[in-house]
């Protein structure tokens, strides 16, 4: 009798374990942050927090990330039920525009490494969804600093005055 009874919930709780990895209906809500000021700083970061909600309850699922054919994790939030997904990237290589995060749950990320270890397309790999992060760039400081800018203009003054000197005594 117990012999069953451990049968069956075993049976039970790899089915709970199953459905309770599985979404249907993903929904992402998601903002944004990144660094815009480069001036100190060498490397820019990106940082995009997100909530899934399947079928409109709030998911507890493990994610993963991958942004330009980087993978990258993905932390949960306990506090607030979100999760995160963030990188660095050198100031002078940083590009600007969107960028596409790509979300998969476990089987999907599976399915990614495979087709990337057999060299397939990971396009057709169906993923949770899509985060999308814009990054207008980072300001670097001035074209000019300030220290050049006072030499060109006290050149100017100098030029003016030797010129307006040589026309007087002439």
């Amino acid at each position: 009798m117990s012999c069953k009874l451990l049968v069956v919930f075993s049976i039970a709780v790899c089915f709970s374990a199953v459905s309770a990895s599985s979404c249907s209906s993903p929904s992402l809500t998601s903002t944004s942050f990144t660094t815009l000021d480069g001036t100190i700083l060498t490397n820019i970061a990106y940082v995009s927090q997100f909530k899934l909600s399947c079928d409109g309850e709030p998911a507890d699922i493990p994610l993963y990330a991958e942004v330009g054919g980087k993978p990258l994790s993905v932390v949960k939030s306990k506090e607030t039920n979100e999760y995160v997904v963030s990188w660095l990237e050198e100031t002078k290589k940083a590009p600007r525009g969107n960028f596409e995060i790509k979300v998969y749950d476990d089987e999907g990320y599976a399915a990614v490494r495979k087709a990337q270890r057999n060299g397939e397309d990971t396009s057709a790999v169906p993923t949770v969804g899509v985060v999308v992060l814009y990054h207008p760039g980072a300001y670097t400081g001035p074209w000019i600093n300030s220290e050049l800018a006072a030499v060109i203009v006290a050149f100017g003054v100098l030029y003016y005055a030797v010129t307006t000197k040589t026309k007087l005594e002439a």
